[in-house]
């Protein structure tokens, strides 16, 4: 019996601790089209193989395309950044028939979108930061084209946020006021608005959204319409071409989570834990988007940037064991 306790200490003493871990296996992550969900999609392939021993790929992926795939075939087995609302009837269908999973929002405050001044004006005078301050100072939002104007800039056409904006434009009076619609013509053109009158110290006034490198970029403010917001007439009238009554309201968070395969949450629930405590600020996004585009960095290059530079956001999404071999990999 000596022998035999022997033998099985020693046998367990050479075996590899992590073969007492649940075993994670095979990872497929959709790698999406735009920076920020490639950045989040590389952090998570660096964490999931380094941190949790995953066997972590990457696969190209796009909102419809991915999220239709998990749905039919299972596969790939995790989409980081999911704006949920584009094919949410899909997604929750995926979820009631146990294919799919919504981890967590990797966006704590959501995704934002609004009509934004720079912080330079508000620093002047805070009353910038209401529609009702913007309406009485549109001598300093200039139109480029015609001085006895003021611009608006809404979103470029053939985007759905040009029914958006189109729509709050008309429901708060702005051309009433003297401010007039100007389509920038493409997302270079509206963010390239705001470059060029930040280098100047101008005035802007338009919609934008988060998070992007702009808003990471020159500090702005959201104007606040006094309104709050009423979700289900957005989504009624207000996303709408043929919304003949529009009203006023702020935009609503949209959702972004991380959306996962069922099979992949029943074989690793170490690493879907992760993903669940896995958020970011639209503050913290823009930063690092802000980054990659000064740096001309891919979503490799800055997610290796964000795992070396800020533990204090990253840490406290796994143990302090895994930290500690996430440290020791990079």
């Amino acid at each position: 019996m000596k022998k035999l306790l022997a033998s099985s200490c020693l046998l367990l003493s050479a075996m590899p601790m992590s073969s007492f871990a649940a075993e994670c296996g095979k990872v497929t992550i959709a790698d999406m089209n735009w920076n920020s969900a490639s950045l989040i999609a590389n952090v998570d392939r660096i964490i999931l193989a380094e941190g949790y021993d995953c066997d972590a790929e990457l696969v190209p992926g796009d909102t419809m395309p991915t999220g239709t795939s998990m749905i039919e075939k299972g596969e790939p087995d995790i989409a980081p950044e999911f704006w949920s609302n584009s094919l949410k009837a899909a997604l929750d269908r995926g979820v009631e028939e146990g294919r799919l999973r919504f981890a967590g929002a990797v966006l704590s405050d959501g995704g934002e979108e609004g009509f934004w001044v720079p912080k330079y004006l508000v620093d002047k005078d805070p009353s910038i930061a209401t529609i009702e301050g913007v309406i009485a100072n549109r001598e300093l939002f200039k139109h480029p084209e015609d001085p006895s104007l003021s611009a608006f800039y809404g979103c470029p056409a053939g985007w759905n946020c040009q029914i958006s904006s189109g729509n709050l434009f008309n429901a708060m009076g702005l051309g009433d006021n003297g401010f007039e619609l100007i389509d920038p013509g493409s997302g270079a053109g509206l963010s390239g608005s705001i470059a060029k009158a930040y280098e100047r110290g101008e005035g802007w006034f338009g919609y934008y959204w988060a998070p992007t490198a702009v808003l990471g970029k020159y500090e702005m403010v959201k104007v606040d319409f006094g309104s709050g917001i009423d979700e289900e007439h957005f989504k009624s009238c207000t996303t709408n071409a043929d919304c003949l009554e529009p009203k006023v309201t702020m935009y609503p968070p949209s959702a972004v989570d991380t959306v996962i395969t069922e099979s992949f949450a029943k074989n690793s629930p170490e690493a879907v834990n992760y993903l669940s405590n896995r958020s970011f600020t639209n503050a913290q996004l823009n930063s690092l988007l802000a980054w990659m585009e000064d740096n001309q960095a891919d979503g490799e290059i800055a997610a290796m940037h964000f795992l070396e530079n800020h533990e204090d956001i990253w840490g406290a999404w796994v143990t302090p064991e895994v930290a500690k071999k996430i440290k020791a990999s990079l």
